[in-house]
């Protein structure tokens, strides 16, 4: 074994912890942030101050060290909380925009908002929350969702749920987001102007492109239900 003489040691210091998705372990874990001080060693001992490193993100599970971008990734959990609430987000936009006197769409929109998550989701709550929304937003109970279309709230709403989620998710599923919004638009007849017109926002937010959108939504319009 050879006597090593000299070298750089780096010594770690703790400035924080948290979860996170380790992408060495492939799942959530815990992790510590860490700040790094370099210094030359003669024998083992500390000499010389070389600047400093990091910071790192230190997974507790495995002990590799990832730069703090490993931080931007949901958990897991995270990631599912995002995906639910962006699929509620989607049901709501395109039942404003459609209306809610159909059952057949009401009963296809709590279908597919339980399939996200929302298990205990029932046609009368997403039928309250359209109406309370229409209210905020001073729509009113006589609101006609044609004329005003994706109007600038529910715009915002659906950008909110969305973007964030977009870059996490394979393009597959990002299309399959917005096809379930198409379903619960097409459920009782061809889209509407301004169902059209949330979806192909949906589209957007969920960073597809126009033609994509487009090709989507009337593929899925020659689908057989």
């Amino acid at each position: 074994m050879k006597l090593r003489i000299c070298g750089i040691r780096t010594v770690w210091d703790p400035v924080g912890d948290g979860e996170f998705f380790c992408p060495g372990c492939g799942g959530d874990r815990n992790y510590r942030r860490l700040t790094g001080r370099r210094r030359f060693t003669v024998l083992g001992v500390p000499m010389l101050r070389r600047g400093t490193v990091g910071p790192v993100v230190e997974c507790a599970a495995c002990r590799e060290h990832f730069g703090t971008d490993a931080l931007d990734h949901p958990t897991t959990t995270r990631l599912s909380a995002m995906l639910r609430d962006a699929v509620h987000t989607v049901a709501l936009g395109v039942l404003a925009a459609g209306g809610t006197t159909s059952r057949t769409v009401l009963e296809t929109a709590a279908t597919i908002v339980r399939g996200a998550g929302f298990d205990d989701c029932t046609e009368e709550q997403l039928c309250t929350v359209v109406e309370v929304l229409a209210v905020d937003t001073g729509q009113g109970p006589a609101f006609d969702p044609a004329a005003e279309a994706c109007g600038a709230a529910l715009a915002i709403e659906l950008h909110e749920a969305l973007e964030p989620l977009a870059p996490h998710l394979a393009p597959a599923g990002r299309e399959s987001i917005l096809l379930q919004g198409a379903r619960i638009a097409l459920a009782d007849g061809p889209y509407g102007q301004a169902e059209r017109e949330v979806l192909t926002t949906v589209g957007g937010a969920l960073q597809l492109c126009a033609q994509d959108t487009a090709r989507l939504l009337a593929e899925a319009a020659r689908t057989p239900s």
